[in-house]
Order: C-alpha cells, then sequence, then structure tokens
C-alpha cells in the first residue's frame, strides 16, 4: 500500500476540487442520517393514532414530504460528489499517463533494449486504469464510507446505546477478513497484471512480425502460443475472482448477522417495553445504511490493492534512471554545434558484457568533411556512430565536438543538430509528409507555414522519393501505414534520408542507408547530397565501395578497432582489408554483366 503514496503530488494538484467533492460526501451523508429518525417517528406516531383511532393525516403527510426533501437535497450532493472526485480521477489518469510516456521518452536505448514492448504497453493501459480507480472510486467510497458509519453510529448511540453494542459484535470478524483477502487479492492481481504483459507481448510481436509469421506459414504456432499464454492467463483472473468472490458474500453474512441480533435483542426490548417499534423501525433504518459502507469497505480494499500492485508496477519503471541525461556538468551555454568531432582513446563495453565492442578508438573529423566508415559485419560501425548522438555512452575516453565533451553539450542541443539515417528504417502511420517534415517544427499547424511544403519536395528530391511520389494516391498526403508498410524497402530508405536532410543537421550520419536502393538511384541521390553535404560534418557507413568511395576519409573497422583509414587511393594501394573488399565488389559486378 506504500506504492499508493506516490499519488501524494497528483491528489494535491487537485486538492480544492477534492476538497470540495469531500464537502459534499459530508452534505449528502447529513442529509440521509436523520430520515431513519423521521421513519421511526411517523411509524410512532402511526401506532399512537391507532391505539387512539385518532390518526392525523397532515402529520404523516408532513414527514413523506420531509423525507422526500431530504433524499433530493442528499442526491443532488451525491451527483456533485461524483462530478468533483470522479472527475478529478479522469484529471490525474490523464496527468499520470502522460508523465508515464515522458518518463519512458527519456530512457535509454538500452532499457527498451531489455523490455519488450509489450509490457510497457500494459504498464500505459492497464495498470494506469487500476490506479485511476484508488484515487476515483478509491477515496470516494472510504470518505463516504467513514461518513456514513460515523455518522449512523453516533445516531444508533444516542438512539440505543446498548442495542448499538449488540450490533458492532460481528465488526472485529469484518476487519479481519478484509486484512486476509486483502493481502491475497494483492498477491494475485499482481501475478495477473505480470501474465497480462507476457499475453500484450506475444499479442503486439505477432501482429508486428504477421510478414514473418505468414511466410513461414506459423499462424498454428502463433494461435497455439497465444492460446497457452491466455489460458495462464484465463487461470490467474478466475483465481483473483474465487476471492473476490468470497470477500463480497462475506460481508452480506457478517451485516446479515448484526440484523439476526437486533431482531431478536430488539424484539425483546420491544415486549418487554424498552422501546418503541419506531425506535426498533428507526434502528433498521441505520444498519440498513451500513449495509453498502460495509459492502463497499470489502470493494475499496479490492480496488485499493489492485491499484497498489499496480501503481507498484509503475514505480519501477518511474523509478528507473536514465543512463543517458543531461547532468551537473552540463554547460547550458552551448546553443548550437559546428561539427567537428574527435574520438579519444575510446573504448566501449556493452551494459552485462565484458568483451568491449570498441577498442582504442583515436579519430578526427574535421567540421565540413565527409567521412566513411567500412569493415565486415559486427565490426562496431554503428555502434561508433551511436556515440555521436549519445545513444550510447562511452565506457572509457572521450568523445569530443567542436572541442567540448558531448557529455557536457544538451542533449536537446547535441541531438537537434544531428540528422540520423539508420540502419532499421522507422515511419510513422501518418502521411509522407509528416513523415518528412517530422523533425523541424511543433505541430502540424506550424507545419504548414512559412513554406515548409517547398522544403518538403527539395529534400524529396535530394532523396529521390519524389519520382515516386507522383505515383502515390495523393501525393506527398498519402497515408503510408503502420511503419511505412506500403512502402518499398528502398522507399522506406529515400523517406528516412529526406527527413534527415529536410533538418537541415550540422552533422548528418548514413547508416547503411542506401542499402536497399539500386546503383543508379544510389548514384543519384550521392550527387545530390554532394552540395548538401559540402556545408556540414557527413558520416557514412555502407558496404558498397562506390558508396564510399569520394569520402575524404575512409576508415576502416575490424573487431572494433581502426585498421586503416585514408582516402580510396589510398587503401587499395595499401592492400588491405578495403582493397579486399573492393576486388570482391568488382568482381560481381563483372559476375553480374555476363
Amino acid at each position: 500500500m506504500k506504492s499508493l503514496l506516490r499519488l501524494l503530488p497528483y491528489l494535491k494538484k487537485y486538492k480544492r476540487t477534492l476538497l470540495w467533492g469531500l464537502l459534499t460526501v459530508v452534505m449528502s451523508n447529513l442529509f440521509t442520517v436523520f430520515q431513519p429518525r423521521i421513519v421511526g417517528d411517523a411509524i410512532d406516531k402511526l401506532k399512537i393514532g391507532l391505539e387512539t383511532k385518532n390518526i392525523d393525516g397532515t402529520g404523516i403527510l408532513l414527514y413523506a414530504v420531509t423525507l422526500v426533501g431530504l433524499n433530493l437535497i442528499a442526491g443532488i450532493f451525491t451527483y456533485l460528489t461524483r462530478q468533483t472526485i470522479i472527475v478529478v480521477s479522469r484529471h490525474i489518469e490523464f496527468d499520470l499517463r502522460n508523465d508515464f510516456l515522458k518518463h519512458i521518452q527519456k530512457l535509454s536505448l538500452s532499457y527498451y533494449q531489455n523490455t519488450p514492448t509489450g509490457d510497457l504497453m500494459a504498464h500505459a493501459t492497464n495498470d494506469i486504469g487500476s490506479v485511476r480507480n484508488v484515487v476515483g472510486p478509491g477515496i470516494m467510497y472510504p470518505s463516504d464510507t467513514i461518513m456514513t458509519l460515523s455518522m449512523v453510529l453516533i445516531m444508533m448511540f444516542l438512539t440505543n446505546w446498548q442495542l448499538t453494542l449488540y450490533a458492532l459484535i460481528p465488526m472485529p470478524l469484518v476487519s479481519f477478513a478484509v486484512y486476509k483477502l486483502g493481502k491475497q487479492i494483492h498477491k494475485k492481481f499482481e501475478e495477473r497484471q505480470e501474465q497480462f504483459s507476457l499475453l500484450t507481448t506475444r499479442a503486439q510481436e505477432n501482429l508486428s512480425g504477421i510478414r514473418i509469421v505468414k511466410a513461414y506459414v506459423r499462424e498454428a504456432y502463433e494461435i497455439d502460443r497465444f492460446k497457452k499464454l491466455s489460458f495462464e492467463y484465463l487461470k490467474k483472473n478466475l483465481v483473483l475472482a474465487k476471492i473476490q468472490s468470497i470477500l463480497w458474500p462475506l460481508m452480506f453474512l457478517l451485516v446479515g448477522s448484526s440484523l439476526v441480533i437486533i431482531v431478536y435483542v430488539g424484539g425483546l426490548k420491544v415486549i418487554n417495553g424498552e422501546m418503541s417499534v419506531g425506535t426498533l423501525t428507526a434502528f433498521f433504518g441505520y444498519l440498513t445504511l451500513l449495509i453498502w459502507p460495509m459492502i463497499a469497505f470489502g470493494w475499496v480494499t479490492n480496488l485499493l490493492q489492485q491499484g497498489a500492485a499496480s501503481m507498484g508496477r509503475l514505480i519501477k519503471i518511474l523509478d528507473a534512471e536514465p543512463e543517458i541525461q543531461d547532468s551537473n556538468s552540463t554547460d547550458y551555454s552551448v546553443k548550437e554545434i559546428q561539427g567537428n568531432i574527435e574520438f579519444k582513446n575510446i573504448f566501449f563495453t556493452h551494459k552485462n558484457s565484458e568483451m568491449p565492442v570498441l577498442k582504442n578508438i583515436n579519430l578526427k573529423i574535421p567540421g565540413g568533411s565527409t567521412v566513411a566508415i567500412v569493415g565486415h559485419t559486427g565490426s562496431g560501425k554503428s555502434t561508433l556512430i551511436n556515440l555521436i548522438p549519445r545513444l550510447y555512452d562511452v565506457t572509457t575516453g572521450d568523445l569530443l565536438i567542436d572541442g567540448i565533451s558531448v557529455k557536457k553539450i544538451p542533449l536537446e542541443v547535441l541531438r537537434s543538430n544531428i540528422g540520423y539515417v539508420q540502419q532499421e528504417t522507422f515511419l510513422f502511420s501518418d502521411t509522407l509528409k509528416e513523415n518528412i517534415s517530422y523533425g523541424i517544427l511543433e505541430n502540424n499547424e506550424e507545419k504548414m507555414k512559412d513554406g515548409v511544403m517547398d522544403n518538403v519536395a527539395k529534400a524529396a528530391e535530394i532523396s529521390q522519393i519524389a519520382k515516386d511520389v507522383k505515383d502515390f494516391p495523393n501525393g506527398f498526403e498519402t497515408m503510408l501505414g503502420e511503419r511505412g508498410i506500403t512502402l518499398s524497402g528502398g522507399q522506406k530508405q529515400r523517406a528516412s534520408i529526406a527527413r534527415a536532410v529536410m533538418r537541415n543537421p550540422k552533422i548528418l550520419i548514413l547508416d547503411d542507408a542506401l542499402s536497399a536502393v539500386d546503383t543508379y538511384t544510389e548514384e543519384e541521390i550521392l550527387k545530390r547530397l554532394r552540395s548538401v553535404m559540402k556545408d556540414r560534418t557527413s558520416i557514412i557507413i555502407s558496404h558498397r565501395i562506390s558508396t564510399v568511395k569520394d569520402a575524404d576519409l575512409i576508415v576502416v573497422l575490424n573487431n572494433g578497432e581502426i585498421v586503416e583509414r585514408g582516402n580510396h587511393d589510398e587503401l587499395v594501394a595499401f592492400g588491405g582489408i578495403y582493397a579486399d573488399l573492393y576486388e570482391k565488389q568488382l568482381l560481381e559486378e563483372e559476375l553480374d554483366k555476363l
């Protein structure tokens, strides 16, 4: 239950509304608690009237009107209670969901490599919904229960304190039952949520990889795996439901036992003339008012335990510290970068790994120059360039940009000056225009201003996606579908290049960004990129020698180390790894011509 204390800052934000809501709870109960007494007085008056054969119809009508009036006023305040506390719970859910997304956006790349997407989806949907129930019904019903119990018990003691003590005999059993069952509910709900995360992850992976599933005819296999996970989720739900099904009947039984006691003891008092029928009726009315609070007590315990379990799961994520973030050493006076890059004695090792991926990297890249990085698969090329935008941080050594350690440059400044086209291209489920202009402005409305559409067209022309746009049904306004599914691999790469170019960055990084395009299109793109790369630092990773041969400097990586460096002619003459790659590609080209 300690996890729920993390909700206090959210509650403080809406404390005025919540206080008003609690006041309406008090007022609603205040106008409800007098009703049994009025009913009892009316019955006593009616009994006297029957005995004396002198019934005062006007007096009885007055009691009836009073009851209607009290019910009406109590109903209005009950409505206001829901319009305050329940509405606040929706606002807190909104705030919590936004804070959750804001936080996970800050987490480092390594976090996502170790956390399934489906697990995060389960937290963002199911768990936050459970927490909302705590700050909605979980506040409204306990406050209503406490107010009702307090006021009703006061009225019961004022009516007949001895009978009240008899009525309270089952109450210790209620507390014990709630305590024992509440612990079980918390544990079983946590287990159910963990299983839901596994189920969500499986579903997400199936939908994302549907083309692989179909291509390998694994539909039946995936259905069977999902069925097994779903069945486990069903079993955990049933276990939780069994515990919850005990709680409610138990509350009814214990409250019902109070009624039995009152019928017997109160009946004897009426027979012995120690209590009037009206007073006993009022007592039954008060016990009736206690039935819902007692049941609500069990239900709220259920909600609180579920909410506490969900909040505990959320806290694990919210307390996860980003490995890469601005720190006390960050120099916020740095507003832009020029693009001079220097790697100084850099070593890098992945978390939970002992073998370094990069070893003793020393490399200077002057601003405005073009550097190419080549090497066999797994040599560390992508890891090396991921250090520049601080997707990873160096393990030892230092990476300088314009003579300043990247760790001292604000992340927003650093990354906003870098255009990065990664190996695995990603496009959003939006229009082509929105994908290309994604990194330049704050919102869609601003993207329509200042001739942005002209810049989109220019970027598309540079990346050679423009020639394909003519065949799209709605041009740049064509919806691309999830992850750009409507485009080919080459079109996705060209759209990603346009997005990077559109940003007009100081540093342009192309990580094997032309692997899916034909050689003719590659030449056309490179020809147009040369004018773009002239005034900015460009880093190109490619397996094709034709892509990198015109670079100012070519660096060859092997097993995480720089083993060769120079221009194309120098490396060919050197006769090393680069020359070997070049000769093999020339041979492949000759074979293709045959």
